[in-house]
């Protein structure tokens, strides 16, 4: 039924010129059906080669609409509508502007998990994997840094020549994870590497041999010539690794590391999507034109940065 359902998706796809964007974190038979796959950032980019008429963004809210934001031309829908991101929702533009208002000369970075009306007051972008350097080649020395606090606190850690101000926020999912889980996992695989990601509490990354984005856990598993891996992020990387790299093993540091607003979407949400993409039965982001250039003035500055 399965192979029946994916068969029916790539001829839909083809028939109303359409292409299916697909975050690391889906199911794997939503990622065997889309055109691109990857980190939020990297959909966006990939998005911009293609010469289609829509996007099904198989991921969540923030991400359909950063794919909006650099396509502003294109249909961009969003495969379920419920797919939203606690992280990204836990911060509005109102309270950032306060802090701005009182704090002018501390310039505001915001972790790409941010949705468009807090990117609209935001003076730079920065994905996991570019944080660091984005942080570093900024002029100001005086940073507000948004909404993750473990991820700023691994900016912090890395650049500790600049004044870096965090705000309570994160992945209640990466979060999760406790330094007993860590410890337990390294003395249950003694020689396995651990391989987190910096939404990871300090004290968990601390202990890792790796932290960093999704792509760069894939990649440093894939290129390691070490056989054993505790992986610190989404379970679904781990079943990734496993398919992609058979002669080696692939543990997951917690159990808990599983997000429900990814496996949320199915690949029925595709295939419905699909079928009602002309009739406006599927949920289409929609933005303003005025939104899209005030969102788009942080993205833009991470490009410039070279993020």
């Amino acid at each position: 039924m399965i192979n029946k359902i994916q068969e029916e998706i790539l001829k839909l796809k083809k028939e109303k010129n359409a292409v299916i964007l697909a975050h690391s974190y889906q199911a794997k038979e939503i990622i065997e059906i889309a055109d691109e796959t990857g980190d939020s950032y990297a959909l966006s980019v990939a998005a911009t080669k293609h010469d289609c008429k829509s996007f099904i963004m198989c991921g969540v809210h923030f991400m359909a609409e950063t794919v909006k934001m650099l396509s502003p031309e294109k249909r961009v829908f969003l495969a379920n509508s419920e797919a939203g991101c606690p992280m990204a929702e836990q911060m509005d533009a109102e309270l950032i502007s306060k802090i701005k208002a009182e704090e002018p000369d501390r310039a505001v970075v915001a972790y790409i998990n941010t949705t468009a009306d807090l990117k609209t007051v935001c003076d730079v972008c920065v994905t996991s994997s570019t944080a660091v350097q984005i942080v570093k080649k900024m002029s100001n020395n005086k940073i507000l840094f948004i909404p993750d606090c473990n991820l700023g606190s691994y900016v912090q850690k890395n650049v500790p020549e600049k004044d870096i101000k965090l705000l309570r926020g994160g992945c209640p999912v990466h979060s999760s994870v406790s330094l007993d889980e860590i410890k337990a996992a390294k003395d249950k695989h003694p020689d396995a590497l651990v391989l987190v990601h910096p939404e990871c509490l300090p004290e968990v990354t601390e202990l890792a041999d790796y932290a960093g984005s999704t792509s760069g856990i894939l990649d440093f598993a894939k290129k390691s010539d070490n056989k054993k891996f505790i992986i610190g992020t989404e379970i679904s990387i781990t079943e990734q690794l496993q398919y992609a790299c058979l002669d080696k093993e692939f543990y997951n540091l917690s159990k808990k590391i599983m997000c429900p607003d990814m496996k949320i979407t199915t690949l029925m949400d595709v295939y419905n999507t699909l079928q009602n993409i002309d009739n406006g039965k599927a949920f289409e982001i929609k933005m303003s034109d005025s939104k899209i250039k005030q969102a788009r003035v942080c993205i833009d500055e991470m490009i410039r940065l070279g993020g």
